[in-house]
């Protein structure tokens, strides 16, 4: 009997507990969410505002305080934050605290195309709209649009990949045929590519080219550099 009623009294605390428990959690799942922060995976300008982010992770626009953790869908939020199209990606998740928090990595434009119609060509090689903001400081590309913006990419991406080039290539060319030409910072010879094959060749050839030139004085002698043949660096001068 003494035995039964101990059992018993374990099974009415057990329950006790988990009744406590339930209520507990319930109460801290349906209280509102304190504060949202955002944070910027880099520190390069911002694209995107923090204020926009805040605006898509409170859904329908409503206060901080009106959305509990029970009805918040942080899948659906981070999906929202993951389809604009300034954000590459976004982590979004609740601290035990009732912090709502996003980790926000931009989109990231090596080019900008200037025409008719103008946009951003970021590191993926996909096209990106300007944004309202800020603007990137990216060559400028010419005589390009959206269906043939992408068979330069191999170019732009690797001007932004090499200090030289970055500092010295302020724009480039698309002529006829595919074939483009870029400009310079500092110099006012015509610099010519070809077309997009053999990318680091002709470049690793152009920077020897620069440092020689530059080093006897010669560089305001060309008025046009050709790099098309990828084995040379075939000048003419004024």
């Amino acid at each position: 009997m003494k035995r039964s009623l101990g059992y018993i009294k374990a099974l009415v605390l057990v329950a006790i507990i988990c009744l406590l428990y339930g209520f507990a959690e319930k109460r801290h799942r349906s209280r509102g969410i304190k504060e949202v922060k955002v944070e910027f995976t880099d520190n390069e300008n911002l694209y995107v505002t923090e204020e926009v982010v805040n605006k898509l992770l409170i859904q329908n626009n409503a206060t901080i305080s009106s959305i509990d953790k029970e009805t918040l869908d942080l899948n659906r939020v981070e999906s929202l934050l993951n389809q604009h199209q300034m954000i590459e990606n976004a982590e979004v998740y609740l601290t035990l605290d009732g912090k709502l928090e996003a980790k926000v990595s931009q989109r990231k434009p090596i080019g900008r195309v200037v025409g008719n119609s103008s946009f951003y060509l970021d590191k993926n090689g996909e096209i990106m709209p300007l944004s309202q903001f800020y603007s990137a400081r990216v060559p400028l590309m010419f005589g390009f649009d959206g269906s043939n913006v992408s068979k330069a990419y191999s170019i732009i991406k690797h001007i932004k990949e090499d200090e030289f080039l970055n500092r010295h290539i302020t724009g480039i060319n698309r002529l006829n045929g595919d074939k483009y030409s870029l400009e310079l910072r500092e110099q006012d010879f015509e610099l010519y590519m070809g077309d997009s094959s053999n990318v680091a060749l002709k470049f690793n050839n152009f920077k020897a080219f620069y440092k020689k030139a530059q080093k006897e004085n010669k560089l305001d002698t060309y008025k046009k550099v050709n790099l098309q043949f990828g084995d040379q660096v075939v000048c003419t001068k004024k």
